[in-house]
C-alpha cells in the first residue's frame, strides 16, 4: 500500500534575508585576483572576509555580514590559512566567555598588501578605465 503523500503547508515560509556584499566601489570597477599558485587564489572576497574578521572579531559574524554562511566562512578560512607559511586566522572555540577570531600579524600584513595591489591596480588603470566609459552609450 502506498504512503499517503504529505499535506503541503498552506502559507510559504519566508525566504530568509542575506546581508548585502559589501560593496566598496561604484560602476566601472576593477577586481584583483592575484594567483599565488594554481591552487591559490587571493581577491576581493577572501580580503573581505579577513577585514570581516578584523573588525567583528568572529568568522561566522563576517560571514554573516557578506551573506555567506558559517560553513563557506570557515572553508575559505582554513583555505587562506593553508596559502601561507603561517596562518592569517587565528580561532578560539565557543564556550563560556565565547568564541572568536582574530587575524594574526601575518594575516594583517597579507591583508595590507592585497587592499595597496587594490589601489595601486585602480591608479595605474584609470585613465584606461575613464576612455572606456567615455565609449560608452549615454544613460
Amino acid at each position: 500500500m502506498p504512503k499517503p503523500a504529505r499535506a503541503k503547508p498552506s502559507a510559504k515560509r519566508p525566504a530568509a534575508k542575506k546581508a548585502p556584499a559589501k560593496t566598496t566601489a561604484a560602476w566601472p570597477r576593477l577586481r584583483l585576483r592575484v594567483h599565488l599558485a594554481e591552487d591559490a587564489m587571493l581577491g576581493p572576497g577572501k580580503a573581505d572576509l579577513l577585514e570581516g574578521i578584523a573588525e567583528t572579531g568572529s568568522i561566522a559574524a563576517a560571514g554573516r555580514r557578506m551573506g555567506m554562511s558559517y560553513k563557506r566562512a570557515w572553508q575559505l578560512t582554513e583555505t587562506l590559512n593553508g596559502f601561507f607559511a603561517a596562518p592569517l586566522v587565528t580561532a578560539a572555540t565557543g564556550g563560556a566567555r565565547g568564541g572568536g577570531a582574530a587575524l594574526t600579524p601575518l594575516g594583517r600584513e597579507v591583508l595590507a598588501r592585497f587592499r595597496r595591489m587594490e589601489a595601486a591596480t585602480l591608479k595605474a588603470c584609470a585613465a584606461e578605465i575613464r576612455a572606456l566609459q567615455r565609449r560608452r552609450p549615454p544613460r
